[in-house]
Formats: C-alpha cells, structure tokens, sequence
C-alpha cells in the first residue's frame, strides 16, 4: 500500500482522540478514582480495537486492490480485442505477429498472425520506411491504415462511410458548362434563311438529345451558344465518353462544305458560383484559341482536353485583324520603348515575326529591340542576310541587355509563342504590365496571364503570317525595304513548307503582300538549302525509323549521338513524305543534352495532342517537345502515350 495513505494527516484523527480520552480519564480520577480507574481502562480497550480495525481495513484494503488489478488487466485485454478499429503489430521483416479481433474480421480469418502486411495490403506499395496515414480498399470497403514505425503497429479503420459520403459531396458539386458553334458565320455564309434555320435545327436537336442522355439542364442563351447546368457526376461521364457531340455535330452536317464544329468548355470545383463561371469561360476562350472543335475542361487545378481532330476554320473577315492592328499602334505610340521576343532556339519564323514587329515600332519612332540568345542553325543563313542591313543588326540585343532596357512603360512583344517558360528570358515579363502575344499555335493550359493584348489565330500559318496582316493595317502608308519583307516571306514560307501544308486564302494575300514590297523568293530559296552534310544526317535519323499501326513513322536514334533541332524537325518532316505515313515522331538527343521530339502531320492525326502529354506542344500537324531523360525512356513513353490514345478514342480521324 502507498504510505500516503497512512502518513496522511487524516489518519491522525484517531490518535489524537486517544490522547484526549487518557487526559480526560486522569483528570475524572482527581474527583472519582473509581470512575476514572473505570475510564481508563476502557480509553485502553479503545484504543486496542482501533489498532485492530486499522490491521483489518488495511488487510481488506490490499485484497481489494488485488481483485482490482486483476478485473482493470482483464478488462484491458476485453477492450483491445473488442475496439471497433483493427490493430496489427508486425516484426522487421512486416511479418504480423499479433492482432485484435476487429482486424481479424476485417481480411474475414480467425487469425492473420505470421502473414506479410504487403499479402494483407496488396494495393500499398511495400516500404520499410511506412510511417504516415494510406488509404486502401479492401474488397468493396475503404480503410485508412495509421502506420506507428517506431512501435511497428497499425491501426486500421473502417471509413467506408464517410468516404462515400465524400464521394456523395463531390459528386453532387456544381459544374457548368457552355457549348458554342464555333464555326457559324463560315458554315452559313451564301445560305439563305431557310438553309441557314434548317441546319440551325438539326445540330440544336443533336445538342438537346445529347443533353437529354446524360440529364442535364440546357438553356439556349443565343443563337450559337447554349448553358449547361450539372453536377461533377456527370462531367465525369461526359470525360469518360470524351464528349462524343463533338464528333456526332461534325457528322450530322458533313455534307456541307464546311462542317459545323463545337467548342464546349466545363468547369467544376471552384469555392463560389462567380468564380466558377469565371472558369467556365476561360475554359471555353482556351477551347477557341487551340482552334475551336474541342472541350476544355478545368476540375480544381486540372486542366483537360478532348476532340481537336479538325483544322481551324480560316476566318475569311480581317475585321480582328484591323482591331488588333489599331490597339498595339496605340499601346506602341503610349510606350517608352519595345522589346520584342520569340520563344527558345527560334526559327525563321519566330525571328522573321520580330523583324515584322520591330518595323511597326519603328514606323512610331519608338526605340525597338529584338531578344536573341545567340543564333542557331535554323536562322544562321537569315541572320548572314540581316548582318547586311545596319539598322536591323544594331537592334538586336542579347538576354542580359534586355533586361536594363525594360522598364514599367516598355512594351514587350511575344512573337511565335504564348508560354512564358518558352522564352528565352521570362523575367522581361515580370518587370512590365504591357505584354502583347501574336502567336499561331493552339492555346496551351500555360497562358502569359498578364498580356493585355492577345492575338492568337490558330487558322494561320505562322506568326509572320498574322504580323504582315498588322502591317497593313497598323499604318497608312507602310513600306518595308526587301530585307524585311524577305524575312517575313521566309517566315510563312518554312512554316507552310513551301506553301504545301496549313495555307488559306489570307497566307497567300500575305505572301502576295510582302511580294509587292519587294520580298525575294529566291532568296529564300538559297537560304533553305542543304548542304550534303546535312543531308547525310538527316539520312542518318530516318534510317532508324520503324512503322507503327500502319501510319505512323518513330525514327529513334542512338545514344549518345547529337542532332541540333533543326535536323530533328526536318527529318520529321521528310517522313512524313513517305507513302502511307500519315504522322511522324523523331526522338534525338540534342546539343544541350536535352531530348528533342518533333512531331509532324498531314492532319489525320492531332500530333499536339500527343507531344502536350509528353509535356510540350504545338499545332494540330506540327508540333515538339523536350525530355530531360534518355531516348529510350522517350520512346517508351511516346509509345505509350500512342498505345492509350488508341484505346481511347483512336489514333486517326
């Protein structure tokens, strides 16, 4: 027994009383010693039973303690193996050397001592380092596993309900969702009213049956645009299904010249209505500006995409174009000074862009200068051409130089791009708020989020294709010497491969333009040339390349061998001249050590697709990416990227 029991000044009691009792009785025999004699001895008699009656209390005392001790021991034992939650605890090897009865019911055993933990948790990867909380399903039940390294236990519990619940919540979260007939004006233009409602019609029908399958609420805001109102549910099997109306729109109206396409954007996931509308239409701008045909869809911080298997529809007004044309005149003459930059390692057309740019500030008498890192091999014979021309060669400026001349007033021009990873130097953008993209590529996820002006047609050629149709507009009377109109021409022409691929009417009344300035075609010509050197190594890549599913050409080289981009992206594109080849990967390492993959197309095949799910991206017939990995993991991703779009939704149109 714990002497504070005893010591404690509430046992004293009884002593103390003794005391008074002998007092009392000494004093009683002063006047009667018969009765203090009397007194006394039964003051004794007291005093003897409350020393036995303490023995007795403290002997009862430790036998209810014994008999408690047990009852608390077997009572522990009873609460473990009766806790509504499993616990294991397992040796060094995650060998189970004992459990409760709840985590024997739960794998449904009498016992599941002496099994492994990776047997028991199949889905867990095996660790021996497994502190931390998992979640796992077991059968048709989740359970969230709390693994005690230090003690090598797990508690396991059962969360099956609230990770439905859950599952309810999110499923049950608003989406919105707007489907817009991107291509209308084009695909009604020369029909009458009659023609023009009939189809109106057939594809509202095709929207409203489509609607109506997956039971969602549709309102038609105009014309051409409708609201679709749902919840995440849904949106999830409108991803699954990959959002066949596309295809089904474009089907049901092949008969005309021009089919119609849609562009859908969802969004989901966002803490307020206001902003979740917001994301709806961003969705939507993005699904318009990779070339319209296709859902964006955006869920929390994900971004998605489907469809994009057709050409952007040339846009035959320039309208936009002598509305952007007069804004960047105003946003030039309202500027101190402009810095014009194309994306990394740029081609002719990214350089021939700037040039055309750098005319339109200079028509203001605004200081201009073009951001070059050095010059590649894909714009050295132009860059020996511009060396020529005094005024132009001064103005271009290395990436360091560029960075003293940006201030808050100057206005930065990115050409051939819109990603800010992609330029050469994308701190330029952080030092000023008046950023302007002219770029032809599809709309990425990455987005320069600050520009204020934004130009991107993804219908056009290249970037000096749009940048000419400025110049027309940009100033009355314009006038470019033949240097500039050749760099411009030489431009559309490496973009178009000589006029072969993605041309409309607008790139030849833009060649026809920079023509009447004075723009050389032969020129171009000479600085397109090979030199047999160059033409063995392209010959060196191709040799290496091999046919898959029937139409398509992988050209992987060797380890270790070095090709510059540029011969990556011509070989590409002489595979793709191949009989039978409808699409074409070239896999190289390139001089910086970084992997270089080009991607070509005659159309029947979205190549962006493909390379934004190797990290890059592009255009619908042309596009590229860069690994930081060997060529043989690039290969195998690439092939695998291929082997899950096929499974998905086919690999041709």
């Amino acid at each position: 027994m714990p002497k504070f029991l005893v010591k404690r000044w509430h046992g004293m009691h009884q002593l103390w009383a003794f005391v008074l009792l002998l007092l009392l009785s000494a004093a009683l025999t002063f006047f009667n010693w018969v009765i203090g004699l009397a007194g006394l001895i039964l003051t004794i008699a007291v005093g003897i039973y409350a020393v036995y009656a303490e023995r007795a209390f403290r002997r009862d005392l430790k036998s209810y303690l014994g008999t408690l001790s047990y009852r608390v021991k077997k009572a522990g034992s009873e609460v473990i193996s009766e806790l509504p939650f499993g616990i294991i605890i397992y040796d060094d090897e995650r060998i189970v050397e004992w459990n409760n009865a709840y985590a024997a019911r739960i794998f449904d055993q009498d016992s599941v001592v002496g099994m492994p933990l990776g047997e028991l948790f199949p889905s867990k990867k095996e660790s021996k380092n497994s502190e931390g909380i998992y979640e796992v399903t077991l059968g048709n039940r989740v359970f969230e596993l709390n693994f005690k390294s230090k003690e090598r236990m797990v508690y396991i519990h059962d969360i099956t309900l609230m990770w439905q619940l859950a599952r309810k919540h999110d499923d049950e979260k608003l989406a919105l969702g707007v489907v817009l007939m991107d291509n209308l004006d084009e695909v009604t233009q020369g029909m009458d009213d009659q023609q023009r409602t009939t189809l109106l019609s057939k594809v509202t029908t095709e929207i409203t049956d489509w609607a109506q399958k997956y039971h969602t609420y549709l309102k038609r805001l105009s014309s051409d645009r409708f609201l679709i109102i749902t919840d995440q549910k849904t949106l999830k099997q409108l991803e699954q299904s990959r959002f066949e109306l596309l295809d089904e729109a474009r089907e049901i109206t092949a008969e005309n010249k021009i089919p119609v396409t849609l562009s859908i954007g969802f969004a989901a996931g966002a803490e307020s209505v206001t902003e979740l509308g917001q994301w709806m239409q961003t969705s939507l701008d993005i699904a318009l500006g990779r070339g319209g045909d296709q859902a964006a869809v955006k869920v929390g911080e994900r971004q998605s995409f489907y469809g994009g298997k057709s050409n952007a529809v040339e846009k035959r007004t320039r309208v936009r174009a002598r509305v952007v044309a007069h804004a960047l005149r105003d946003m030039i003459r309202e500027s101190n000074n402009v810095v014009i930059m194309g994306h990394r390692m740029p081609d002719m057309d990214a350089l021939g862009a700037a040039i055309g740019v750098l005319k339109a500030a200079q028509l203001f008498n605004k200081e201009a200068y073009i951001v070059l890192e050095g010059i590649n091999p894909a714009i050295q014979r132009m860059m020996e051409m511009l060396k020529e021309d005094e005024r132009i060669i001064k103005r271009i400026v290395s990436p360091e130089q560029a960075l003293h001349l940006v201030e808050s007033k100057t206005l930065a021009v990115v050409v051939d791009t819109h990603k800010a990873s992609m330029v050469k130097e994308p701190r330029l953008l952080q030092q000023t708020d008046r950023i302007v993209v002219i770029d032809h590529h599809r709309r990425s996820e990455e987005f320069i989020s600050k520009s204020v002006l934004v130009y991107m047609e993804p219908y056009a050629s290249s970037a000096c294709e749009l940048v000419t149709e400025l110049l027309q507009y940009i100033h009355e009377r314009i006038s470019l010497d033949v240097r500039e109109a050749t760099a411009l021409l030489a431009g559309i022409t490496v973009d178009t491969k000589s006029f072969s691929l993605r041309t409309g009417a607008r790139t030849f009344e833009a060649a026809s333009f920079l023509r009447r300035n004075g723009a050389d075609s032969m020129l171009i010509q000479r600085m397109l040339k090979e030199d047999l050197e160059e033409y063995i190594l392209k010959a060196d890549i191709i040799k290496h390349a091999e046919v898959l599913y029937d139409h398509i050409a992988i050209a992987v080289t060797e380890p270790g061998r070095k090709y510059s981009q540029l011969h990556i992206a011509q070989s590409a594109d002489t595979l793709l001249n191949m009989t039978g080849i409808y699409a074409s990967f070239v896999i190289s390492e390139r001089p910086d050590g970084l992997i270089g993959v080009s991607a070509r197309s005659l159309g029947a095949m979205n190549v962006q697709v493909v390379m934004e799910r190797l990290g890059g991206g592009g255009h619908l017939t042309n596009a590229a990416a860069q690994l930081e990995c060997g060529v043989r993991e690039a290969s195998a991703r690439l092939r695998r990227i291929l082997e899950e779009i096929e499974k998905e939704e086919g690999l041709f149109e």
